[in-house]
């Protein structure tokens, strides 16, 4: 055999060695890039903003990878896809590193809810803004009425301000869409007279049908130059603004000369003493027309409505028959 044909044949096993090789690292990469990774269970992962190294090394710190080297290297490779996104991110159980790439810059982040119930006063929303997991900063100070009851989502780190900006801005459009769509013939001048009418009728009634009752009836009594005579508003004086809860009213609480005691004063209150829902503002914008001045619990969680005083006060003496006092 010649020299050259000697020389051929090394070289072409030497090519045949690296290519091989190179074929091997072809798919080990790929297998690396696209097989199951590390991570055990579906789950949320916090990602910082920062380097690849900075990122990957927090990846590899929860689970989701095996080294920084190999995200820092497909990270570079594919980067005309666009930058990685911080924030916190569900990652499902042996994400690949693909997919890692994927959910770090199109993935949603993890959305977190907050629920403000109907009828809620202004402090007892703050505590439950205060007890938020995973907000950041205070929560700033809001009037009575001004947060619309929902849920709003939020992502991990929103601040309180910003959540208690978008209940506002609902209560706001809410608010200003009963008041344009109300029936004429309501005797408010004002969507905050509205808006005060409504928390009466939703700390009033739990019972979706007797709001547009028990707001007609508010109204008449309104009219008339009635005190309205409603509990809510009392107890809400009796507590210092806190609650609006019936909490049992006391002689000295319905004798209590205070704005929003609607036993001693006869006018609606100069605001609201709770957070109403659209439904209890519909009611007020859109009563029952009734002849109706007066309601009383009854024995079924609802009440008896009553025209006359004389009607009122059996009814109430009905009531008090199945509900005795200790």
């Amino acid at each position: 055999m010649s020299r050259l044909v000697r020389r051929l044949l090394i070289t072409l096993a030497v090519l045949t060695v690296i290519s091989g090789l190179a074929a091997g690292a072809l798919s080990f990469a790929f297998t690396r890039y696209s097989g199951p990774g590390p991570f055990a269970t579906t789950g949320p992962v916090l990602v910082p903003r920062g380097t690849p190294d900075v990122v990957g090394a927090a990846l590899v710190n929860a689970g989701v990878l095996r080294n920084v080297w190999s995200f820092h290297i497909a990270t570079f490779l594919t980067s005309a896809a666009g930058p990685l996104k911080a924030g916190e991110f569900i990652f499902p159980e042996h994400v690949s590193l693909y997919a890692t790439l994927v959910i770090l810059r199109r993935g949603q982040q993890v959305q977190h809810k907050l629920t403000i119930p109907e009828g809620l006063t202004a402090f007892q929303t703050t505590q439950i803004f205060d007890h938020a997991p995973l907000m950041d900063g205070t929560t700033p100070a809001f009037g009575e009425g001004e947060l619309f009851p929902e849920t709003y989502s939020y992502t991990r780190g929103t601040a309180r301000e910003a959540v208690v900006a978008r209940a506002k801005a609902a209560m706001d459009k809410q608010l200003a869409t009963v008041w344009a769509s109300r029936d004429p013939a309501v005797a408010l001048t004002t969507p905050q007279q509205l808006l005060t009418l409504a928390s009466i009728v939703e700390r009033e009634t739990a019972r979706p049908e007797e709001r547009a009752h028990i707001a007609g009836v508010f109204l008449n009594r309104l009219k008339r130059g009635m005190k309205l005579q409603s509990d809510p508003t009392t107890a809400y004086a009796a507590s210092g603004g806190k609650t609006s809860n019936d909490r049992g009213l006391t002689r000295a609480d319905l004798d209590a000369a205070n704005p929003y005691n609607t036993y001693f004063t006869p006018a609606l209150p100069p605001g609201p003493i709770a957070s109403p829902g659209l439904a209890a503002m519909q009611a007020v914008a859109h009563p029952l027309a009734t002849d109706d001045l007066y309601f009383v619990a009854d024995a079924t969680g609802g009440h008896a409505f009553a025209k006359t005083l004389d009607e009122h006060q059996r009814n109430v003496a009905r009531w008090r028959a199945l509900n005795p006092h200790p």
